[in-house]
């Protein structure tokens, strides 16, 4: 299995790095994929990805959450490492209206920037949708023009969306929220397009039951992995199988 969505190089891991990643390889993660989130995470997510280099691949972009007033000289750092080196994808981007809209000029600003960054280099995008679904979707119109391939993270909306989301050419990812009693994904996982679904755990956060409260780790990917199982009516094995060659074929790797 592949977690593509996970945060290892955060300092909740600092302790005992080592021991999450041999447990993820325990339960069959051969694949994590690490979305960078501010110009602080830069450095211990190049750290962790050349300490687990078979393992671990870095992705580079600028959060919605970390937008502010500076928007343009942090994008154009974030830009520069694109020149110095390869990243598997433009991630994590986005727009988030839950916690602070202050800045949301400078979040649609940063979202489209880098969304033209991802159609210039052939890469695919990992986008933030925080109460934002129908607002990215809106802005993506402007820009998708057929080039532009990647994942709504941490998908919990509804059918329809998942509908719209696939429909201009993206990809769902499914994390802890799946497994979430009164999450509601248990009406909307039957429905989806399996074709369009990767597996993903966003850790630390979003830890899936029945460990939620604690710190979630990348070998919980199964646990997602199992609820999507018991919610299509289909093998564990399938499910790896097919969010597996999804997530390979999205992020060449």
């Amino acid at each position: 299995m592949i977690d593509t969505h996970a945060h290892i190089y955060a300092s909740e891991f600092d302790q005992d790095r080592e021991q999450v990643v041999a447990r993820a390889k325990q339960q069959g993660i051969d694949k994590i994929l690490l979305p960078n989130i501010d110009l602080d995470s830069i450095q211990p997510m190049l750290d962790t990805e050349a300490q687990y280099p078979d393992m671990c691949h870095a992705m580079m972009g600028l959060h919605p959450c970390y937008v502010d007033q500076n928007v343009d000289k942090t994008l154009a750092i974030i830009k520069a490492w694109f020149d110095k080196r390869s990243f598997i994808a433009v991630g994590e981007i986005g727009i988030d209206l839950y916690w602070d809209k202050t800045y949301r000029a400078e979040q649609e600003h940063a979202f489209t920037t880098q969304l033209n960054w991802a159609k210039q280099r052939n890469l695919p995008v990992v986008i933030h949708t925080r109460d934002s679904i129908t607002e990215t979707l809106s802005l993506l119109e402007k820009v998708q023009d057929g080039n532009i391939s990647g994942v709504f993270h941490c998908f919990g909306g509804t059918v329809e969306q998942a509908q719209a989301i696939n429909e201009m050419g993206f990809h769902l990812g499914l994390g802890g929220v799946t497994t979430f009693k009164n999450g509601g994904m248990d009406k909307v996982v039957p429905h989806l397009d399996l074709s369009k679904v990767i597996l993903e755990t966003d850790c630390p956060y979003l830890t899936p039951a029945p460990h939620r409260g604690k710190r979630n780790e990348p070998a919980y990917t199964q646990l997602v992995a199992k609820r999507i199982a018991e919610l299509t009516d289909k093998p564990i094995s399938e499910i790896e199988a097919i969010t597996n060659h999804n997530a390979k074929t999205l992020f060449q790797i």
